[in-house]
């Protein structure tokens, strides 16, 4: 009786064991913290990543959607640490747009860039403020960057920030907005038609075709304009042609990381808005050249009979929403993010 009762526990235990195994490996463990009396940090640890993301309040408890945010490309952190200011919330370009307004409906989440500290202080920024970690030209993104700066890997670590999302207690699951400007509108697209419960998608700054397309056009505008010559222009659109075709060769990438992205972040996504069969809002600046083939999308929607997209053209600006001066050139002391983003807010209240 004594020997069935100890192989009875040890049993037990090792069912226990396996359990406790088996929810670890199911449930990403979670860490989170206030940061700057202002945003509420998390960290989920996976066993090939840690994901970093804010949800902007610093003690969320009332019931809300989630309206998730998915900025562009570059490892821009979330939040950086300027020795004579302290910490700056940049938030994935949330600072540009008056958030307060969304968060009065919204919980509104920011997914950290891969391979990104949420906090990077002044010293391990360039001078375009993004973080080049162990990169030896501050100018170039560290490898184990360019390694995760690949389309799925944005797709699922975003996925994963939703479902632990969608079981807090202070999370109203029967709305879920997903937007992105730029390289984040594409991650926006890709979120809302491989998650169901995405049930609004905002696109900002989008290009329909991808991302490399849009260097072959500027060479032809720039030949066009007569500031290159059409013989430059065609040699160096030739000379994008060849990198494209190396962006497509595994055995290069696998020598040079930084085509990864070009490879998975150039696929036109022209379907993926067509076979989303939920409300869409596309918003561009008409001197934007990464946007200009948006003007023909409406086509695409009217021939197939859709009826579910918005679209609104922003009169001479361009690509963050700046006007342009005369040399067509982007006039900093002229932004126009807060409108874009207070009328986007409000087609998102209307059932």
């Amino acid at each position: 009786m004594a020997v069935r009762l100890i192989y009875f526990k040890q049993k037990m235990k090792f069912k226990i064991l396996i359990l406790f195994i088996f929810i670890q490996y199911r449930c990403p463990a979670q860490q989170k913290q206030v940061v700057n009396n202002e945003v509420t940090a998390y960290s989920l640890q996976t066993k090939r990543d840690t994901i970093d993301f804010i949800v902007v309040d610093k003690a969320p408890r009332e019931k809300k959607p989630i309206f998730l945010w998915c900025q562009g490309s570059l490892p821009v952190p979330l939040y950086m640490n300027f020795e004579n200011y302290g910490l700056w919330l940049h938030g994935g370009g949330i600072a540009n747009f008056d958030y307060e307004k969304i968060k009065k409906h919204y919980h509104l989440v920011v997914i950290s860039m891969p391979e990104t500290p949420l906090i990077v202080d002044e010293a391990n920024l360039n001078n375009e403020k993004w973080y080049y970690g162990d990169s030896p030209n501050k100018n170039i993104p560290s490898v184990a960057f360019q390694k995760a700066n690949y389309y799925q890997n944005y797709i699922t670590r975003a996925i994963k920030v939703i479902k632990f999302l969608r079981k807090q207690k202070w999370v109203d699951n029967a709305k879920l907005v997903v937007a992105g400007h730029s390289q984040g509108s594409k991650i926006a697209t890709g979120i809302a038609v491989n998650y169901k419960h995405v049930t609004k998608l905002g696109l900002f700054a989008a290009n329909p075709l991808g991302r490399i397309d849009q260097s072959i056009r500027k060479l032809r505008k720039e030949a066009e304009q007569g500031k290159i010559s059409w013989e430059l222009a065609d040699k160096q659109i030739e000379e994008q042609y060849e990198y494209f075709k190396a962006a497509n060769d595994p055995e290069k990438i696998a020598k040079d990381p930084s085509l990864l992205a070009w490879n998975t972040l150039s696929d036109p996504i022209i379907t993926d808005w067509l076979s989303f069969n939920k409300p869409i809002y596309l918003a561009y600046g008409t001197n934007d050249i990464t946007s200009d083939f948006c003007d023909l999308i409406p086509l695409y929607f009217i021939r197939q009979k859709k009826n579910n997209l918005t679209y609104k053209r922003y009169f001479n600006l361009e690509h963050n929403f700046f006007e342009v001066n005369g040399q067509n050139e982007p006039d900093h002391t002229k932004p126009h993010w807060t409108e874009v983003m207070d009328n986007f807010l409000q087609w998102t209240l209307v059932p």
